[in-house]
């Protein structure tokens, strides 16, 4: 009798636990809305729009602005127009929190962007975690390009301070390195020993940043599980493609994964 109710105890302790072991865990959501733009969403709901120009010539979707309820904070790597985007009007939408370099975080202010929610809190510099939530954290990491904001042709140019790259950590979820807009560069094997990114969201365009052959050299470097082009085809002078990448990246005998994204589409890491 005593030996059935142990029993009895035991699995009544261990069967939460298997029915606990057997749920699915969830995952983390990206989406590309074409150029640089993704908006990530974490296992525990946290929503990050990065460089968010939504408007793009190449956007399936030109409501997409309209139809973002929910933002909770919004990272920028550089001040060009087509990295900025949409960011002032989303954040004011949705009052999400800006996270970018500082200069670059006082040039956008002073262009709109609500200054409560653009605070030294989430404003930093290269070398810099800043921790979001409990879940999530972003390091800001150099990257080789320029960095100027224009509101309108009737404002000066500003000065913006580093162009930067982010390394995205999600707890129970994948690390995430977005490139910005750089060519290939010595410091990415640093972030790879460093962070050991799972997905890199890397540049191939060329003409303005590297194309697939500097993309290929990178990802040596970084070493990611996997990579999503970005920041190719929306204009002609962009003329890099995700199969001049994989073409790259195995004659370099990387075992990088390459996940050519449709704009619009949602993926599950």
């Amino acid at each position: 009798m005593k030996s059935a109710s142990l029993s009895l105890a035991v699995l009544a302790v261990l069967a939460p636990l298997a029915a606990s072991a057997a749920e699915p865990k969830a995952k983390t959501e990206l989406t590309w809305y074409g150029h640089a733009a993704f908006v990530v969403k974490t296992p525990k709901g946290a929503v990050l729009a990065i460089d968010p120009w939504l408007t793009n010539p190449s956007a399936k979707d030109k409501e997409a602005v309209q139809k973002l309820d929910k933002v909770d904070y919004i990272l920028v790597t550089h001040g060009h127009g087509d990295h900025v985007g949409d960011a002032i009007a989303i954040g004011t939408k949705t009052g999400a929190k800006l996270v970018t370099i500082f200069d670059l975080s006082k040039a956008l202010v002073a262009a709109g962007y609500p200054k409560e929610q653009a605070t030294v809190m989430t404003a930093g510099n290269i070398g810099g975690t800043i921790a979001l939530t409990d879940e999530v954290s972003v390091t800001i990491v150099p990257a080789v390009h320029s960095s100027t904001y224009q509101k309108d042709e009737a404002t000066p140019v500003a000065a913006t301070g580093s162009p930067i790259g982010f390394v995205v950590h999600i707890q129970g979820g994948p690390t995430i390195y977005h490139t910005g807009d750089t060519d290939v560069m010595g410091d990415m094997k640093l972030i790879g020993e460093r962070f050991k990114p799972d997905l890199m969201l890397a540049c191939i365009g060329g003409h303005f940043t590297m194309d697939p052959a500097g993309a290929a050299l990178a990802a040596t470097l970084v070493r990611p599980k996997q990579i999503v082009p970005m920041h190719f085809g929306t204009f002609p002078v962009l003329k890099g493609t995700p199969a001049a990448l994989e073409k790259e990246l195995k004659a370099r005998g990387s075992r990088a994964k390459v996940i050519e994204m449709h704009i619009g589409e949602t993926r599950a890491f």
